[in-house]
Parts: C-alpha cells; structure tokens; sequence
C-alpha cells in the first residue's frame, strides 16, 4: 500500500504553496487579513489595559516599599512580572481569537480553497450548517488549549529542571508543529472526525508538520504565513485524502 503521509519538505512546499494561491484570491487574501487584524487588535487591547493599570497591579502584588533599594528592587519586578503579563495577554488574546474568530475566518478560507481546487466543498450531508458550526467551535477549544498547555509545561521544565537548554530548542519546534496542526486540522474537523483520530493523524505525520510550521520562526514573514497557512493545509489535507482514496482502491 501506498505511504499516505508526506514528509519534512513536503511541509515546507505546501505552505509556500498555499501563500502563492492566497495571494491570487481577492476573497482569500481579505480573509487572511481579517484573521490577521482580530488577533493583532485582541493583543494591542489587552497589552493597553495592563500598562494602564500598571499600577494597580503591581499594588496588590506588592506594595511599594519605603526603603530606597527595595523601591529598586520593586521597579525591576514591577516591569518583569509586566512583561509576563504581556506575553500571557499575547496567549489569551491567540485563545480567544481562535475560538470566536479565527476558527470561523479559517474554515471559510478553506471551503474557499477546497470549492477552487475540486469545485466542491465535502462536508457530512445529516448535519446541519449550525451543528457544523457548533462542532467546529467546540473542537478548536482542545485544539488550541492542549497544545498552549504543552507549551508551558514544557518551559517551565526548562526553568526548573537542567534540561533548559534541550527544551529551549525543542518548545519552538514543538509550537510550530501544534500551528500547523491547527491549520490541517480543518478538513478533518469539517467533516466530524472525531478529536481522538485527528490528534493519531498529527502523531503519524509530524515531520510534516514540522517543515509546515517552520515558516512561522521567520520574523515578519511569519505573520504572512499564519495569516493564510488554512490555504495550503487545506491543498495538503485534500491531497492526503486523495492519496488516500487511491491507495485503498489499490489495495
């Protein structure tokens, strides 16, 4: 039988792929700049509420102290544990635009996509556009929770344990490939495959994921491709499923 699976520079091609087909599409490249602008507006907002409050939360932390090198002391943990929260606002806000904006942005992106390349969009016939809608949501809450999870487990080990600098180099790596998860991920979860199988899928098809997701580790030209990776992981998912069909016939 066939192997289904594709491989690291595989990844690597469908992403660029994808890009090249984004910017041919009017409609796909507005998509992905919507997609683009909720993120980076949820960021600024939250970023803008915790230097406006600044202050406050510092005070119930810790309250100034009267003492001259403790006030020190106090300054640099004030903008410390304000640069944690930044980078915790940057999390949330990625959270909370998957699940109410961005899961919807990229499934229409990659109807879009499927509908250009076959003429037609596959999805189960018994369930209705709102069910399809509430499974979609209720999916991307796993899908994007796990994989933030991981994350930080896995760099707090790097703080607290001697493996910092393996982990150092393997929690980028391993966030690349949970982005690109969630970007081939929507063909499967389109067509309600249960969350169980589609996780096995990404297990066997790492590599792939990997050469996806290496793309996202290029300052500037990562914010490009996140905002239309649903194009090529939707070339990559309908390929895979080809391959599939094909394989099976042949066996």
């Amino acid at each position: 039988m066939e192997h289904n699976h594709m491989g690291f520079f595989d990844g690597i091609i469908y992403n660029l792929k994808g890009l090249k087909w984004a910017l041919k599409s009017l409609k796909l490249l507005a998509l992905g700049l919507i997609r683009f602008c909720a993120v980076f507006l949820l960021s600024l907002i939250c970023a803008g509420l915790i230097i406006a409050y600044h202050g406050e939360i510092m005070g119930l932390l810790w309250s100034r102290p009267e003492s001259v090198w403790l006030t020190l002391v106090w300054h640099v943990l004030s903008w410390v544990v304000s640069l944690f929260l930044l980078g915790m606002s940057v999390i949330l806000s990625y959270v909370v635009s998957q699940i109410l904006f961005s899961v919807i942005i990229m499934d229409i992106m990659s109807r879009v996509i499927e509908n250009l390349a076959t003429g037609k969009v596959d999805h189960p016939v018994q369930a209705s556009l709102f069910k399809q809608f509430i499974y979609l949501v209720t999916q991307e809450i796993p899908r994007t929770l796990f994989p933030v999870l991981c994350i930080v487990v896995l760099v707090m080990c790097g703080w607290l344990t001697p493996l910092g600098p393996l982990l150092t180099v393997l929690s980028p790596l391993a966030a690349v490939i949970f982005l690109a998860w969630d970007n081939t991920d929507l063909v499967p979860a389109r067509r309600l495959i249960p969350f169980k199988h589609r996780f096995r899928l990404l297990l066997k098809s790492l590599p792939f994921h990997l050469g996806f997701g290496l793309w996202f580790l290029i300052p500037v030209l990562n914010l490009l491709f996140l905002s239309f990776a649903p194009v090529g992981a939707t070339l990559y998912a309908l390929d895979l499923h080809n391959k599939k069909v094909k394989g099976s016939m042949q066996s």
